[in-house]
């Protein structure tokens, strides 16, 4: 079971749109796949029409009240079920220092689910935080989105140095490009400035409005517009990260 969690310091930025999608692709794929909300807007659970079946069920799983198979709901897509957010995951944080939780805490949880999932993709919400430090910890990849603007790249090295100053694996740590404007002088050289660093995948995603319908539709872009530039774009940059994680 190969785990991948979405994450970066700041939010909109195309974090879940990009988990939904890439969840949706991995399970169009054939590979059994789990998307497990963690942001408490609960954005992703929005896009598959998912509410938490069990009230408090992120809170109940912290506290070993509720197993990890017990929340899961399926999706309209075949190989594809989805742990939807729901409000106790505002207070992660709190639940973690209550239960005396370790860095391993996510990581222990997630093996309860090692045998009936080939991905699980894990919408995280932003900030540094023990929760966020948790789910690095059991992320075999971290991919962050990255919007090309000085203020992203400021970011980006933030979130390089919270991994190396947490003793994190920054191996783990894959980006990508989202809400690119290759028109833009600012977009393209801080594209090719971070590609020097030679952690960000060759393919990314432009701003595009086709993303933004994902919430009128509530879909991922393949399963309304997979002709659309932006789910090209979308599945040319999954194939990229697929190759990558499972050579």
């Amino acid at each position: 079971m190969f785990i991948a969690s979405l994450y970066n310091l700041k939010g909109g930025v195309g974090k879940t749109a990009s988990s939904v999608n890439f969840a949706y692709m991995a399970a169009k794929d054939g590979y059994r796949t789990l998307l497990w909300d963690l942001d408490p807007q609960g954005a992703a659970g929005y896009y598959y029409h998912a509410h938490a079946a069990i009230k408090s069920s992120v809170k109940k799983i912290i506290e070993h009240e509720l197993s990890i198979h017990e929340a899961i709901l399926p999706t309209p897509y075949d190989k594809l079920n989805i742990i939807p957010a729901d409000n106790s995951a505002r207070k992660l944080d709190i639940l973690l220092d209550a239960q005396q939780g370790t860095k391993k805490t996510f990581k222990n949880m997630l093996k309860e689910v090692a045998g009936d999932y080939d991905f699980v993709f894990i919408d995280c919400p932003p900030g540094f935080s023990n929760v966020a430090d948790n789910i690095f910890f059991a992320s075999d990849a971290v991919l962050m989105p990255v919007i090309p603007t000085t203020l992203s790249m400021r970011t980006y090295e933030q979130v390089k140095a919270h991994f190396e100053d947490k003793d994190i694996d920054l191996g783990k740590l894959m980006c990508f490009f989202t809400m690119a404007d290759t028109r833009k002088n600012m977009h393209n050289e801080t594209m090719q400035q971070l590609y020097k660093d030679k952690r960000f995948f060759e393919h990314y995603i432009p701003n595009l409005s086709d993303v933004e319908k994902m919430g009128v539709r509530h879909a991922p872009l393949e399963a309304f517009a997979p002709s659309s530039y932006a789910n090209i774009c979308y599945r040319a940059l999954w194939t990229e990260i697929k190759e990558g994680v499972l050579e």
